[in-house]
């Protein structure tokens, strides 16, 4: 330990997927901090438990890589926290490497190199139930005594196995094992010289600097090396794992002569996903009208507690309302995390991504960049910070700016509101909804292909993915991942959404009108003004002022778009069905409906091709370093979606729609 009663510092290392991260949940709990890395958009993730000796740890759970050879920022930011280089961090005292005991070759490597930097190690054999069902049988003494650390089973996300790995942190230190392999002797004598240099650097991990400066200066040494280490690994693997009989085919390859099938499996990813998105409109309805009640019911107790006036105006109309009509949509929100999330658990995702990878290919990407589209259907902020897997930094540029046409679940309030004015029955509207997500997403695809060359010339894109077995539902990381959107998104109801709302109903309310007709209040407000300002620039997409100032209300957040409608139509209650109401009874001047399908279609056609999220630009500067590309996706976006909407609409119109 580098300084006197102070805890522990164990790095958290592994390949992606091999449960490093539900392994750091398992063992720091609510006991955690995150940050970015210093100089870095990487996120950084540490918390603190207590082994059963009672020493204090600090855990950081570095990025997922597969090998010390950076291929990615996250994949750097392991390595140069590994080597001693990285800014404002001090080396670990000791390594937990993760390893995925069904893939247990593959993870092997990153083992040894780990072990080769001179550090203490203790591996764990994580999913070893899912091992033990595929027929594999690993022996943890034979690894243990092959590799000289100890290896534990476990499975993180059962929470089995984790007092032994506690037990297996022993303080003080066991003596690092060293390198397991020799090199001839020119190898072996610049190794040593770079130590001797990092050292007299007073470099704070000399083995792991001059180690990794020796093997890395030519590709005939790195070559020698990882045959070297293969070898090693093929031997061990020899003694430490029992397979089962060859002509035993496992569930998951049972399973994946469908699920990855060229026709049957797009079949099937195509029917989740349209179940999925059936099950939004069809089971989210009774837990709707349970908040709507409740929200009638808060309505009228405060109505019956505050006297007539302004302020109970502001409650009722802006507070209540305006936050009450972005929670209405909570129960769909998290369904459609809850299947996502379910998807992932299972094992499937992995499966949809591979699928992908040839769809991804026509459009200059890789499969690596459909994982961060996929978290853009959450929010696209973390499927910009996603993006840095990928290894390539013009396909993860390319991949960033086309990103936030996959719609994310801000859209949601948007399309769950005008959906049911266009189609009556559930599966109409789940089939809509799929069609709106299945349009952004193939249009981002093209965008990507047209996009890619002017970025500059690059290698095709390679794409390597682990394949994790199918497995039973992690459920608890399932509701815990579930529970942590719907708190984000019910945090951000609570503070931006309310905010905005406050401010809509000022301008909705002043100043104030000598007529007690609601809509000359309406016009005759700031609101109004600003709408009239608007109403040119939006009438050509079948628009009236309301809508244009929704419009711009929802640059802020996507949710605001409808609370500014209920705001702006006077609805008394936040209810879907009363808004639908009015939209679908609101007339033009001449006496002609307003709201018809065809200017339900342009409104949805808009908010899915319009970044609208001021907050995703600010990250993606972040990301990319320049406001260059942010605003000009920002400005991009929206005039795409302007010009998307005017298409739809007038094109429409001279068809004989309306």
């Amino acid at each position: 330990m580098s300084e006197a009663n102070s805890p522990a510092r164990i790095a958290l290392v592994g390949n992606p997927n091999a449960g490093k991260t539900t392994l750091f949940n398992a063992l720091t709990g609510q006991n955690q901090k995150v940050g970015n890395y210093a100089g870095a958009t990487v996120a950084r993730k540490s918390g603190t438990f207590f082994t059963p000796h009672g020493n204090q740890i600090e855990l950081i759970d570095l990025p997922g890589c597969y090998s010390l050879e950076p291929n990615s920022p996250d994949e750097k930011i392991t390595r140069d926290f590994l080597a001693g280089d990285q800014e404002g961090e001090n080396p670990p005292d000791l390594v937990v490497c993760v390893l995925d005991s069904t893939h247990l070759e593959r993870h092997l490597y990153l083992l040894l190199q780990v072990i080769d930097l001179g550090y203490p190690v203790v591996a764990t054999l994580n999913k070893i139930d899912a091992a033990e069902g595929r027929g594999l049988r690993l022996d943890p003494v034979a690894l243990s005594e092959d590799f000289g650390v100890p290896f534990v089973p476990l499975s993180a996300t059962q929470q089995r196995g984790l007092t032994q790995l506690k037990h297996a942190l022993r303080f003080p230190l066991p003596a690092p094992p060293g390198r397991l392999w020799k090199g001839p002797g020119d190898l072996e004598d610049a190794i040593a010289k770079s130590i001797e240099h990092a050292e007299s650097q007073k470099h704070p991990k000399p083995t792991a600097r001059g180690l990794l400066d020796a093997t890395q200066a030519g590709a005939e040494t790195a070559d020698f090396i990882q045959k070297t280490r293969f070898d090693f690994i093929r031997h061990a693997v020899e003694a430490g794992l029992q397979r089962p009989d060859e002509d035993s085919l496992a569930l998951t390859d049972r399973i994946d002569a469908y699920a990855l099938h060229p026709v049957k499996g797009w079949g099937i990813f195509v029917a989740l996903m349209l179940t999925v998105f059936w099950s939004i409109f069809k089971f989210a309805e009774i837990p709707m009208g349970w908040i709507e009640g409740g929200q009638e019911t808060l309505q009228c107790w405060v109505r019956g507690l505050l006297g007539e006036g302004d302020f109970q105006s502001l409650v009722i109309d802006g507070m209540i309302a305006g936050v009450g009509g972005v929670l209405v949509f909570l129960p769909q929100i998290i369904l459609l995390f809850f299947f996502i999330s379910l998807l992932e658990s299972s094992g499937y995702m992995a499966r949809a991504a591979y699928l992908m990878d040839g769809l991804m290919n026509k459009a200059g990407l890789s499969g690596k960049s459909f994982l961060p589209l996929l978290s853009g259907y959450a929010c696209a902020i973390p499927g910009v910070m996603a993006t840095r897997t990928i290894p390539n930094a013009k396909e993860r540029l390319a991949t960033i700016l086309i990103l936030p046409w996959t719609s994310c679940t801000a859209r949601l309030p948007v399309y769950t509101l005008i959906v049911p004015l266009i189609f009556t029955s559930a599966f109409t509207q789940g089939l809509a909804l799929f069609g709106i997500y299945a349009l952004g997403t193939l249009t981002a695809l093209v965008a990507a292909r047209l996009l890619k060359p002017r970025l500059g010339k690059t290698n095709a894109p390679q794409f390597l993915l682990e394949l994790p077995p199918y497995q039973s539902p992690q459920w608890r990381h399932v509701l815990h991942q579930v529970a942590d959107r719907a708190l984000a998104f019910v945090k951000k109801a609570g503070t931006i959404i309310l905010g905005l709302s406050i401010i809509l109903w000022f301008l909705e309310t002043y100043p104030k009108s000598d007529s007690d007709d609601p809509v000359v209040q309406q016009a005759e407000s700031f609101n109004g003004r600003l709408g009239k300002i608007m109403e040119p620039v939006v009438s050509p997409l079948g628009w009236d002022d309301r809508m244009g100032t929704a419009m711009m209300a929802s640059f802020a957040a996507r949710e605001v778009f409808r609370s500014s409608l209920a705001i702006s139509y006077a609805t008394d209650e936040e209810d879907g069905e009363e808004l639908r109401d009015r939209l679908s009874a609101s007339a033009r001047p001449d006496g002609s409906p307003l709201f018809t399908p065809l200017v339900g279609l342009s409104v949805i056609v808009f908010f899915i091709y319009a970044l609208q999220c001021l907050p995703t630009t600010v990250v993606v500067r972040r990301e990319t370093g320049s406001w260059k590309w942010a605003l000009g996706q920002l400005f991009g976006m929206t005039l795409f979606a302007y010009l998307a909407a005017l298409l739809v609409y007038q094109v429409g119109k001279l068809l004989g729609y309306s």
